[in-house]
């Protein structure tokens, strides 16, 4: 392979040797992702997986797909670039385990105007830590070097998980009643969503995104930069222990879009406003941009990444779990009937 080059796909600027490089520089951050239905490495047309099923008795595949958005705007112009894989795995990996399915892997797909090896293993080292929280292999990906469409110092991320259940252990929010507790999970910050609102506000062009922070406790670079949490062997954890009920992953619309979809007709979740440990990034946001209360709730995860419905008496022990699985878990609000978000 290493004889393979094309003048004339050079001089129309691809270069076909750099992919080589890359690929080179990232086959160490993809061994750290080996699992034990791993059956082929990188270089191939496919990546090969055999899950163990041993136990299910209905296993159900799960799918998932994301990418990092307009966030990778703060990458570029950080020139930081291995901490955004760590995003594109957490978007996929927390919405399967929504459903109380384990994710077995992962394929990134990177696209970019001038393929620097250096820079895309950078990415791809982001990609394998969180394929690492999560408990997942990397076993595939694609990287396209489409000079003309990007420009050289831009990329975009996307990428896609497959994980498994067995179908009497999916989360059943038909059980979901009246008086169940609803459990917060911190955010680490902005996670992936919103940037276009962030980019705004701060005028991210022209603001000085390493210039410290006293109100942040660091450059506002380094808080719109921090990746998103990775909850799922945490969540994996507290399904052996309770019967959890309904899940949500906070993204893009926030509370007010995200937590209704996942529970049933009827039912809404009263949020205790005065529990919410809302994060110093989400204040000096709003407080910047004028920005309305409610659109922050409809936008941002507001410093809750996830939310968990269990039933009362179960609280207690869901919240112990938790906090031994590294979470900082708190109760947050209650179901009630009626539909939606209320805030009290």
């Amino acid at each position: 392979m290493e004889k393979s080059f094309s003048e004339s796909y050079k001089n129309a600027g691809v270069d076909i040797t750099a992919g080589y490089e890359a690929v080179r520089l990232m086959k160490d951050h993809v061994a750290r992702t080996k699992t034990s239905g791993v059956m082929s490495g990188i270089g191939g047309f496919g990546g090969l997986f055999m899950p163990n099923l041993a136990g299910m008795q209905k296993p159900v595949l799960v799918s998932g797909t994301d990418g990092v958005g307009t966030k990778l705007k703060i990458a570029f112009l950080m020139d930081k670039h291995d901490t955004v894989g760590i995003d594109c795995v957490a978007m996929c990996v927390n919405d399967v385990v929504c459903c109380g399915a384990e994710p077995l892997f992962f394929l990134d797909y990177v696209a970019v105007g001038k393929n620097v090896p250096e820079r895309v293993a950078a990415i791809v080292s982001g990609v394998a830590d969180g394929c690492v929280q999560a408990g997942c292999a990397l076993i595939g990906g694609e990287t396209a070097e489409m000079p003309g469409f990007y420009p050289e110092d831009e990329y975009d991320l996307a990428g896609f998980t497959v994980g498994v259940v067995d179908e009497p252990k999916i989360f059943d929010n038909t059980k979901v009643s009246e008086g169940d507790v609803i459990i917060a999970l911190p955010s680490s910050g902005v996670h992936s969503n919103g940037f276009s609102l962030v980019r705004k506000v701060f005028d991210i062009e022209n603001a000085d995104l390493k210039m410290y922070s006293n109100e942040l406790g660091m450059t506002l670079g380094e808080a719109l930069l921090t990746p998103t949490k990775i909850y799922v062997k945490p969540m994996l954890a507290l399904a052996k222990e309770v019967t959890v009920k309904a899940v949500s992953h906070i993204t893009g619309g926030g509370f007010y879009e995200n937590i209704p979809r996942s529970l049933p007709n009827g039912f809404a979740a009263k949020i205790d406003a005065a529990a919410l440990q809302i994060l110093p990034i989400f204040k000096l946001l709003q407080a910047t941009g004028n920005i309305p209360e409610r659109d922050m709730f409809n936008t941002y995860n507001m410093g809750v990444g996830m939310s968990i419905v269990v039933a009362k008496e179960e609280a207690d022990k869901a919240l112990a779990v938790l906090r031994a699985n590294g979470e900082n878990a708190y109760i947050c609000g209650e179901i009630v009937k009626g539909e939606g978000v209320l805030f009290a």
